[in-house]
């Protein structure tokens, strides 16, 4: 993908007013959520000073996008994502509200607070699929790589001094007065989605029932080479990468000796280092490349919890803070650039649920680990168990390799005609066979098998399932591709979901038949043992036609 320059890059979408105002709107919203979690994870601390109960803070906020992210996915494709986004952060802030009333009651227990935290992520979780899968909608594919860095600048100005401001806000008025803080912190973001007029444009297809959608979302996510890469890299980031979160009260109360300033400072520090790599983004992918980039971040965070672990004194802690935070964040934002950039727009919303799972799933999973690590060798022997991890986990990019290139697929190209029927189906009817006959030289046989079974991938994360490639015994040149969909309406998303890059792969297959006429395609109605009343008495039901018969249709 080419870039204009670092300015354009980074500052050129808040030149448009209604990316500019959402985004100042989450950076309030930002703030609530990280001074929610401050104030929860410091009550938590004077309730119950086990390291697991109060890591199981880290892990209560973020385990709802492990749980309900694939679902928040398939909701923000299906449905309007500006609704979607405004039912979502009304349950935040009614949680946040509920937690602030129960503070001021005094009945604040290590339980609720848990239960809490747990409900504000549940709709930051439902929140963030709609929000990010709308930014492709405010700004064009050019500027997408600068404004998901804004986003990711947006949270880290509130990591730098959220925490802080949470840690001060704890000191002087109470965890009730943070909660109190974070339900108010929400409402501008309430607003700006309210005046927002989202141009939505109603799809040619009826939407999928939902479960079908989260479905076809992971079924796109395990055939896509790419996607799949990122989601195990995810996984493993947000893990290892965790610890400092998880363990950052400890790391100031026990290493450090310090209290709720210092454990907002140690936070501040490492947003300030997030912010500094959301920055950088741009020139790291640039100059290293997207492997070398994550590469080079992940061994800055094993750098880093080497020293903190060895450390008491808050500067040398603060310096390697900023330096793991720059690690943490380029290192996310660069997968989240791959999984935008790689995903059609009809699954946005769903492939980066699965991105968002794979990280808030490594994190909530990781920060009770490191917690359980720490109860049994102390603060500084899981850190430094920490940096092994990390360290070790850079051999992965050598079977896992990203991406070299950001090349966007482009956006879905709808079909103008429907295929030739002479049967009178429903959306309903299948399941449905499609047959493509190549005549292909003998010469090009090997290189025409090897185009094919990259045409498998697009076919299968598209909806098709057992997809075959066979070759005539009684003529070499005629080979036969067959595959099947569940039902007709099936079949009809499975041609509007390609791509342009699929289009032109599929092209690529095409170029190899040296018949007269392009391939042959049959498009079948399969009929089961049993699916077929014989009797004359009991005649089939004659459904009318929902797609009239039209000529025409390329492709299949």
């Amino acid at each position: 993908m080419a870039h204009d320059g670092q300015r354009s890059d980074l500052f050129a979408p808040l030149e448009l007013p209604v990316f500019r105002n959402i985004w100042i709107a989450s950076l309030f919203s930002n703030f609530g959520y990280l001074i929610q979690v401050v104030g929860a994870a410091w009550a938590m601390t004077e309730l119950a000073r086990a390291a697991d109960m109060v890591a199981l803070v880290q892990t209560a906020s973020i385990s709802p996008m492990m749980l309900f992210a694939l679902l928040a996915g398939a909701v923000a494709d299906t449905y309007d994502r500006r609704k979607v986004a405004l039912c979502s952060l009304a349950i935040s802030i009614l949680s946040a509200s509920g937690l602030a009333i129960i503070a001021w009651c005094g009945m604040l227990s290590p339980a609720l607070i848990l239960l809490f935290t747990f409900l504000v992520g549940t709709g930051m979780a439902l929140f963030a699929p709609a929000w990010q899968a709308s930014v492709p909608e405010m700004v064009p594919m050019q500027r997408l790589p600068a404004a998901i860095s804004l986003n990711s600048i947006s949270f880290n100005i509130a990591r730098s001094f959220g925490p802080a401001i949470g840690g001060l806000i704890v000191a002087a008025a109470g965890a009730t007065a943070a909660f109190i803080v974070t339900a108010l912190f929400y409402l501008p973001m309430l607003g700006v989605q309210l005046l927002w007029r989202r141009k939505h444009e109603p799809p040619r297809l009826p939407p999928e029932r939902l479960w079908r959608a989260v479905v076809s979302g992971t079924r796109y996510a395990v055939h896509s080479p790419a996607i799949r890469t990122v989601l195990w890299r995810s996984l493993l980031i947000g893990a290892f990468g965790c610890v400092l979160a998880a363990l950052m009260p400890l790391i100031a109360r026990d290493l450090l000796g310090g209290d709720a300033r210092t454990y907002g400072l140690s936070l501040g520090a490492f947003g300030v280092g997030a912010v500094l790599g959301a920055v950088s983004v741009g020139r790291t992918i640039n100059r290293l490349g997207l492997e070398a980039g994550v590469r080079g971040s992940v061994a800055a965070m094993a750098i880093a919890c080497l020293v903190i672990a060895l450390s008491r004194h808050f500067w040398l802690t603060g310096g390697m803070l900023i330096l793991a935070g720059a690690g943490w964040m380029m290192s996310v934002t660069i997968l989240n650039i791959v999984i935008q950039t790689v995903a059609p727009r009809w699954v946005g919303g769903r492939a980066l649920a699965a991105f968002q799972t794979a990280v808030a799933g490594g994190m909530a999973l990781g920060s009770w680990g490191w917690g359980w690590l720490a109860n049994l060798i102390a603060v500084q022997g899981a850190l430094l168990v920490a940096a092994v991890a990390l360290a070790a986990s850079l051999a992965v990019g050598l079977w896992l390799r990203l991406p070299t290139s950001l090349d966007p697929v482009g956006d879905t190209l709808h079909p103008d005609e429907l295929p030739d029927l002479d049967l009178a189906i429903s959306d309903r009817s299948g399941p449905i066979v499609i047959e493509v006959e190549y005549r292909v030289q003998r010469d090009d046989a090997r290189a025409f098998y090897g185009i094919m079974q990259d045409v498998q991938f697009i076919r299968r994360r598209n909806g098709a399932y057992d997809w075959s490639i066979a070759r005539e015994l009684a003529d070499a040149e005629l080979w036969t591709e067959r595959f099947h969909c569940p039902t007709w309406m099936d079949y009809l998303r499975q041609r509007s979901r390609l791509t342009q890059a699929d289009r032109a792969l599929i092209a690529r297959a095409f170029a190899y038949h040296r018949g007269v006429d392009e391939p042959r395609v049959r498009r079948k109605l399969e009929r089961p043992f049993g699916s077929v009343r014989w009797r004359d008495d009991v005649p089939d039901t004659q459904v009318p036609p929902l797609w009239q018969v039209s000529s025409g249709a390329a492709g299949p």
